[in-house]
Formats: C-alpha cells, structure tokens, sequence
C-alpha cells in the first residue's frame, strides 16, 4: 500500500475531534458502548451509524461530529481493546515469572486475557469486522503482533531454549487456539463456561510442556516454522 492510500486511510479512520472536555469524552464513551451494544444485538451487517445515533437519542450529526464513519467507532473500539490487553499482558509480564509453574503461568495468563474479553461488549463481529473489512486489518495484525512478541519474551523467562523460529511458531499456535477457544468461553455460562476454559488449558499444558528446557518431542528438531 503507497503512503499516499495509507494517510487516507488513517484520515478515514481518525477520529473528528479528540475529546478534551470530560462531557466529550463521556460522548465518545457512550458512542463506542452504544455501537457494542448494537453490534451483539443486529450484528457488523445491520449496524449503521443511524441505528447508533437512534439509540443514543442525538442526530447522526452529534455522532459524525466525533467519528467520520461506522468504520471509524469499530476502529476505536479495536483500540480500546488492544489497549486493554496489553495491560492485562504487561501486568503478567511484571511478575516473577521464572518462579511459576507452566500450570500456574498459564492459568493466570487465561484469566487475565478471558477477563478482557469478558469486558468488550460486541467483541465476535468486532473481531469478525477486524479481520474482515480492509481498512481494519491493521488492528488484526497489530493484535497477533501484540500477543506474540509477548509470549515469546514470557516463554524464554520460563525457561523455554529453544530455537527463536520455533519459539514463534508456539507463541502463534498458543494465540490462534486462545483466541479461538476464548471466543467461545465469554459466550458460555457457569459450568459450561469453567470446564472450556479448563479444557483449553489442558490443551496448552499438552502443547508447551515438551517445549520447556530444551525437550523436544521428535520429529520437530528440524521443522522450521514458516
């Protein structure tokens, strides 16, 4: 993509004015919360900026006065969400992490990563929106950026040797069967919900504990991950 494209792009997707005033910035809250809302109840396909404005109780002028366009809330919103989850990553990654167990690093891993997608209202056709509208794509590939080079960092703490290309490769796979299983964790309920969560971290136990100090299982000393 030319530099040219990419400004007008960000020119599209920028919001019209940064909120200063704690009234604005509570508008744009609302906004934002608002398009959550709807997106669970009509979905990414029925979400308009006039069902927003109707359900806020303004004008569709009172909402374009923040953000250009229905693509523009989802971006912030995609924001919102990667802000929140590095948080929750950096928090983690303060800890003595060389002292815990795998089981333990894990566990907690889930519950702060479940804990911000608990809280983001909207969060499948926001994702879906992500990964499937063009000029939303950068905020998927800053998402799995974001949680890769996260793990990697914590994989080596808990004493994970091996090879950086391989260290990827488990830091991808631990994002994309997260990601996928925690999607359906946060729409689940009580016991149902508890035994998923407790499924994927098997899953994970299985899939990094022969990763740790240098064992291998066989056969994968010399597959190099793409």
């Amino acid at each position: 993509m030319s530099t040219a494209e990419q400004n007008r792009r960000k020119n599209q997707l920028s919001p019209r004015r940064e909120p200063v005033q704690a009234r604005a910035r509570e508008r744009a809250r609302q906004i934002l919360d608002t398009t959550g809302r709807l997106l669970e109840q009509v979905g990414l396909n029925d979400l308009t900026t006039i069902l927003i404005a109707k359900e806020l109780g303004v004008s569709v002028g009172s909402v374009y006065h923040y953000f250009p366009n229905k693509h523009a809330i989802l971006y912030a919103m995609g924001e919102q969400w990667l802000a929140s989850l590095t948080e929750r990553l950096d928090e983690l990654a303060a800890m003595n992490l060389e002292q815990l167990s795998l089981k333990d690093f894990l566990d907690d891993l889930l519950k702060r990563w479940m804990s911000v997608y608990r809280e983001q209202r909207g969060l499948l056709p926001l994702v879906q929106a992500m990964w499937g509208i063009p000029e939303l794509h950068e905020l998927d590939e800053r998402h799995d950026e974001l949680v890769i080079n996260h793990l990697v960092d914590m994989f080596r703490r808990l004493g994970f040797t091996c090879p950086p290309n391989e260290t990827n490769r488990l830091a991808r796979a631990t994002l994309e069967t997260c990601h996928a299983m925690l999607l359906v964790v946060v729409n689940q309920e009580g016991v149902r919900s508890e035994r998923t969560r407790a499924d994927l971290l098997n899953m994970l136990l299985v899939l990094l504990e022969p990763h740790r100090n240098d064992e291998k299982p066989s056969g994968l000393d010399d597959v190099e991950a793409p």
